[in-house]
């Protein structure tokens, strides 16, 4: 190895390697919390980039962008002062799968991003390739640049991204790049290899991007944005709601476009072993949807703006790697866009991810102390997933530096909950998309009280202000006092029974609390104050009235699921045990237990392969203090 120029150390409190989505949440928890913290970036000009679809949220997505709000990051309210569309999703449906999803601004929101972080005290921004880690007695103490610079830290994050040896590939064309052309990170790879570190090869994509001046809008349908004001950011008011949104639109592929690419399949990467990469069950290549779903005589398409002051277009939902050519053709078969002009083809990435199994609860590494890791090179999909990891090991990383215990969320405390506790506690063998249905305790972790959730957590952190904090118990006395009022007013039948037959529903034969009327499938509030006085609060206030209330069976039963999850939970597991002496666990489980070293009984017991009776046998092996530590 060629000996590395030494220039004048730099120290500081953190290190942030990489400035995506993850890298910008990580950076800024940690200077908002007093660290002095440095964030190395390959080019300053791609800071918090978003290199596939242009947007923030959607299901599960935007209930962690609220997460991440009512932590104290920065994603919710750097969206919401840079969409061009907002709309909520599943309105028809339940509180616990509503979701919101914005259209961003792609430039506009990295300009905004960037200015905050040029803007953040105690945060320095800087260009620089980070090739390997400083390590001293197993731990992590700073990092060298590919110019010889050395930093020295109290504690790193790694957010490298899909920059981590990344390879892009159209068709057979393949180059070593980082997203949108960017400069790889090739020799970071290696050194976590050296240092003991498991990586493997994931793969995603992302669609082409037309010329918006050359599509036929009129064979397409319009989808606007909501016109009612909805915020990521619990701090953003109503009155800061965008009315001249841009619309996206929808068309669809059709028989020739899957004749077209079933007839050059021999050519996409995908299909021809080029690509060695693990992809995205869940975001799949248009490729892949016709090959799997071949009864299926079309499938939709979003064209979605990539911004106010461009003309260019995202192509959703139709990710390929086919060959340049192949994809013109493609898209010409679609309505609308039979003149489409390409801008950029669409391409495959295949970049290295560390097995997660490798991260304890906090996100710092079992192989290196002091290291932490987020984003997308723990296995995930997506900018929201990322930022959630990135504001997680920012927190960590400070209160590290700090020498103050760890921090994490339980899953029934957040969504950030499940996806950390998902990754290090099954891994993923694909990339991991956070989705509603992977949380038992959903109607508990929903977009409306994500503020009533985390925000006392955000403000013992040091990251939620006084004035934030001071609003935001006044909206939660606001709440429990409506609720006590709507608990002690009576409504007589006389009140409410010609309204309630000329619903066409049954009347009332005694009186009841305004509560218990509340919970009438065919009432809301609005219904409720033709009867008693309105009071005098904001509408999110009622919003969270009417939830609790009309759900408030359902959220116990949940709520009693969590107390006995608790139990579990407090269940700690000696670290460095030799499962080996416990006789009577399952080979499986041994095995399992040995490689993911859970920290609590109810970590062991979401470990696949690790079954009740296993649990009981470890639980009484902890209870009686007979575990033979390794040496």
């Amino acid at each position: 190895m060629p000996e590395v120029k030494e220039y004048d150390a730099q120290n500081y409190d953190v290190i942030v390697v990489g400035a995506g989505h993850a890298g910008c949440e990580a950076a800024l928890a940690s200077a908002r919390m007093g660290q002095e913290t440095l964030l190395l970036t390959l080019n300053v000009d791609m800071l918090a980039f978003m290199p596939c679809n242009p947007s923030v949220g959607g299901p599960a997505k935007g209930i962690v962008v609220r997460e991440i709000d009512a932590l104290g990051g920065e994603m919710g309210r750097n969206i919401d002062k840079t969409y061009i569309q907002m709309r909520m999703l599943n309105t028809g449906k339940g509180p616990a799968v509503r979701a919101l999803r914005a259209q961003a601004d792609k430039a506009a929101y990295h300009r905004t991003m960037k200015h905050t972080i040029e803007n953040t005290p105690h945060l320095t921004l800087r260009q620089g390739l980070v090739n390997s880690l400083i390590v001293e007695d197993g731990k992590a103490r700073g990092v060298i640049t590919a110019t010889g610079a050395r930093y020295h830290a109290g504690a790193v994050v790694l957010t490298a991204g899909t920059s981590s040896r990344g390879k892009i590939i159209i068709g057979e064309l393949m180059y070593s790049s980082g997203p949108n052309n960017s400069l790889p990170s090739i020799k970071l790879s290696e050194n976590l290899e050296q240092l003991g570190f498991k990586l493997r090869r994931f793969k995603t994509g992302t669609p082409p991007r037309v010329d918006g001046t050359s599509i036929d809008f009129s064979k397409t349908e319009e989808q606007p944005g909501d016109k009612t004001p909805n915020h990521f950011s619990f701090t953003t008011p109503d009155s800061m709601y965008l009315k001249d949104q841009l619309s996206c639109w929808m068309t669809y592929t059709n028989s020739h476009t899957h004749d077209i690419i079933r007839e050059n399949l021999s050519r996409a990467p995908m299909f021809s072993g080029v690509i060695k990469g693990v992809g995205p069950r869940y975001c799949p290549s248009i490729e892949d949807k016709v090959v799997r779903f071949a009864d299926k005589p079309r499938h939709q398409l979003f064209l979605e703006p990539e911004g106010r002051d461009t003309s260019e277009y995202y192509v959703g939902d139709f990710s390929t790697s086919m060959p340049e050519e192949i994809q013109l053709k493609m898209l010409h078969s679609v309505a609308g866009l039979e003149h489409a002009a390409l801008m950029r083809p669409g391409y495959a990435i295949e970049y290295d991810v560390i097995e997660p199994w490798q991260l304890r609860a906090n996100l710092e590494t079992k192989v290196v102390a002091n290291l932490f890791t987020a984003g997308q090179m723990n296995g995930t999909s997506g900018y929201e997933e990322a930022a959630g990891q990135g504001i997680m090991a920012g927190i960590n990383a400070a209160l590290r530096v700090q020498g103050k215990p760890a921090f994490t969320l339980g899953r029934d405390e957040a969504y950030i909950g499940v996806l950390i506790d998902d990754l290090v506690t099954k891994g993923t063998n694909e990339p991991y998309r956070l989705l509603t249905s992977r949380a038992e305790y959903r109607l508990l972790l929903r977009h409306d009280n994500a503020d009533l959730r985390l925000t006392d957590k955000g403000h013992e952190l040091g990251l939620i202000d006084e004035d934030r904090y001071a609003k935001f118990t006044a909206k939660r006395a606001a709440i429990e006092a409506e609720k006590q009022r709507l608990n002690t007013l009576r409504l007589k039948p006389s009140q409410v029974n010609d309204w309630l037959t000329a619903q066409g529903k049954p009347e009332l034969k005694d009186s009841v609390t305004a509560a218990e009327f509340l919970r009438r499938p065919e009432v809301d509030y609005s219904v409720l104050t033709q009867f008693i006085p309105a009071a005098d609060v904001d509408h999110r206030v009622t919003e969270q009235v009417e939830i609790q209330i009309k759900y408030a069976g359902y959220i116990a039963k949940e709520e009693a699921q969590v107390a006995r999850l608790k139990r579990q939970e407090a269940k700690k597991i000696p670290a460095h045990i030799d499962y080996e002496a416990i006789t009577g666990l399952a080979t499986e489980a041994r095995q399992k237990l040995t490689k993911i070293q859970p920290e609590t009984l109810a970590q062991a017991s979401r470990i696949s392969g690790v079954n009740p009776a296993d649990v009981a046998i470890l639980s009484v092996y902890i209870e009686q203090g007979r575990i033979a530590k390794v040496h």
